[in-house]
């Protein structure tokens, strides 16, 4: 599991074909919304979770894959992008986790993003 104390913020650029490294998790009725990759490591948002890739070893062959599911959060915050500060933020607070913040750079869906979390939690 991705040790979210020592790694909860993550730098991310949209990247659709990251999506293919989870596509066999998703379950019968989930949908993804959008896929984010940093350096290695990515973040896939699905109309019902959060799925974070943590990429292991020297060949990147091996990897961890950490569900985060909307209905265990309990709280978030969203920012949006403005004119001169073009990153995105969603800061993600899950019951027995804590805090788990993603910034993104560049085009981002994180309007659509904040609507299935609200879905979920509300």
């Amino acid at each position: 599991m991705i040790d979210f104390e020592n790694k909860n913020f993550f730098k991310l650029k949209q990247n659709a074909d990251y999506a293919d490294k989870v596509r066999e998790l998703l379950i019968d009725g989930e949908d993804i919304i959008d896929a984010y990759k940093s350096m290695r490591d990515g973040v896939v948002f699905t109309t019902a979770r959060i799925i974070a890739v943590n990429v292991q070893g020297m060949t990147g062959s091996k990897k961890d894959f950490t569900s985060l599911p909307y209905k265990n959060i309990v709280a978030y915050s969203v920012e949006t992008s403005g004119t001169f500060d073009l990153d995105a933020e969603l800061q993600v607070y899950f019951s027995a986790l804590g805090m788990v913040k993603f910034e993104f750079t560049g085009s981002t869906e994180i309007l659509e993003i904040s609507r299935h979390i609200a879905k979920h939690t509300l």
